[in-house]
C-alpha cells in the first residue's frame, strides 16, 4: 500500500507545485481568506441534528475539498456547525478554484472527502485502481451559454463558425459541450472554436473586454456577469438541451468523492457527512437569502446578492445510493459513448457507486 501511494504521490507530483498548502484557509484570487466558522452563524442556521446512539464519540480531522460555486454552496450551513463544540467530528474545509488543485490532495490523503466534476470521478477511479468511491451527486446541470450583446444564437446549431470562451477542459464543461454539439450536427473539433481559459473568472473578462461575444459558463457565474454586463443575455440552457435529447440520462455536473480507504475503515464517518451534508443542502435551497450570507462570508461568492440570485439555478441536490447510481451511470455512459478517454477509457465498476444496490 505505501509503494502504491508513494507511486502515486509521484505520478502528480507535478499538479502539487500548482497547489496551495490548505492550512484552514479558502485561497482565492484576491489572496488566502480565513474559512468562516468560528464567524457567527446566520440566524436561521439550524442547530446541529441530533445524532444516532451508534456515532462515534471520538473527533476525527476530516478534510473536505470543493470548488468554488455551486458544490462548495452546498456545504456552507455545515460549514456553520463545524468543529469540537458543534459536532463529534471536526470538518475542514479546503476551496479551490480548479479541480487541478484538489486531485493531487485527494490522491495523496491531504483530502478524505472531495467535490468534484462528475467526468473527473470517473477518471480518477480509473486511473488509482479503483482507489476512489462516489458518495453522492451534489450538482446537475449548471451550464449556460451567454451571449454579449446580441441575440445570434438561438439553438445549438447557431454555434456553427462561432468562437466560445470557456473554461474547464477536460471536465464536465468540455464533454458536456462536444456532446451536445455533436448531437445537434456539428464537429466541435472543424465547426465551433472553443477558447479554453483557465479560470471562468477570465471568461467573464473577455466577455466584458469585448474580446468574445461567446461564453461557456456556469451559475452562478452566469448571475454575477449579467450584474456587471447589461447587453448579456443567457442564450442557451445547456441542461435543458440536454433533457430535448430524451436519451434516458442527466446532465450531472459534480459529485462528493472519497478515498476507498476512508470509506472501507471509517464507513460509519462517511455516513454522518452524507447526513450532514444532506441536511446543509437541504437547508441551502430553503434558506436562499441566509445561505447567501455565508457564501459570501466564506469567499466563495464576493458578493450575497449575486448568490442569493443564483442559488435557485444551481440544481445543488445530495443524490445517494440508487439514485445516484441511476442518474450518474448513465450520464457517464453518454460521455463513455462520445469519447471513452471522458471517463478514464472505460466505465467504472459498480464499486465506484456508494451505497448503491
Amino acid at each position: 500500500m505505501k509503494l502504491y501511494q508513494k507511486f502515486l504521490s509521484v505520478s502528480f507530483a507535478f499538479l502539487l507545485l500548482l497547489s496551495l498548502a490548505a492550512c484552514g484557509v479558502i485561497t482565492s484570487q484576491d489572496g488566502p481568506t480565513q474559512v468562516a466558522g468560528g464567524s457567527a452563524p446566520a440566524e436561521n442556521t439550524p442547530e446541529a441534528p441530533a445524532y444516532p446512539d451508534d456515532t462515534p464519540d471520538e473527533a476525527y480531522p476530516l478534510w473536505v475539498g470543493a470548488l468554488r460555486g455551486p458544490t462548495a454552496m452546498g456545504l456552507v450551513e455545515m460549514m456553520e456547525r463545524r468543529g469540537p463544540t458543534a459536532s463529534v467530528y471536526f470538518w475542514n474545509f479546503d476551496l479551490a478554484g480548479s479541480a487541478d488543485e484538489l486531485t493531487p490532495k485527494l490522491i495523496k490523503g491531504d483530502l478524505d472527502i472531495a467535490c468534484v466534476p462528475a467526468n473527473l470521478a470517473a477518471v480518477l477511479y480509473n486511473k488509482t485502481g479503483g482507489q476512489i468511491v462516489t458518495l453522492a451527486v451534489n450538482t446537475l446541470g449548471v451550464l449556460y451559454i451567454v451571449e454579449n450583446g446580441g441575440e445570434t444564437v438561438q439553438t445549438v446549431a447557431d454555434l456553427a463558425g462561432r468562437t466560445i470562451v470557456a473554461a474547464g477542459k477536460g471536465s464536465t464543461p468540455e464533454y458536456g459541450l462536444r456532446y451536445l454539439l455533436e448531437q445537434n450536427g456539428l464537429d466541435p473539433d472543424k465547426d465551433v472554436t472553443v477558447d479554453w481559459k483557465s479560470e471562468h473568472a477570465e471568461c467573464v473578462a473577455a466577455l466584458a473586454a469585448g474580446t468574445a461575444d461567446l461564453a461557456l459558463l456556469p451559475q452562478p457565474f452566469v448571475t454575477a456577469a449579467q450584474g456587471k454586463l447589461e447587453n448579456l443575455r443567457v442564450a442557451l440552457d445547456l441542461t435543458a438541451e440536454w433533457d430535448a435529447l430524451d436519451n434516458g440520462s442527466a446532465m450531472i455536473t459534480g459529485v462528493a468523492v472519497a478515498r476507498r480507504e476512508l470509506v472501507e475503515e471509517r464507513p460509519e464517518l462517511v455516513d454522518v457527512f452524507l447526513r450532514e451534508y444532506a441536511v446543509s443542502v437541504d437547508w441551502v435551497n430553503e434558506n436562499p437569502a441566509e445561505a447567501a450570507e455565508l457564501v459570501a462570508a466564506n469567499g466563495i461568492i464576493e458578493s450575497a446578492a449575486v448568490a442569493e440570485k443564483a442559488l435557485p439555478k444551481c440544481n445543488i441536490v445530495c443524490l445517494t445510493g440508487q439514485e445516484m447510481y441511476e442518474k450518474l451511470s448513465g450520464y457517464l455512459q453518454v460521455l463513455a459513448e462520445a469519447n471513452p478517454e471522458a471517463v478514464g477509457g472505460e466505465l467504472p465498476r459498480d464499486d465506484f457507486y456508494y451505497g448503491a444496490a
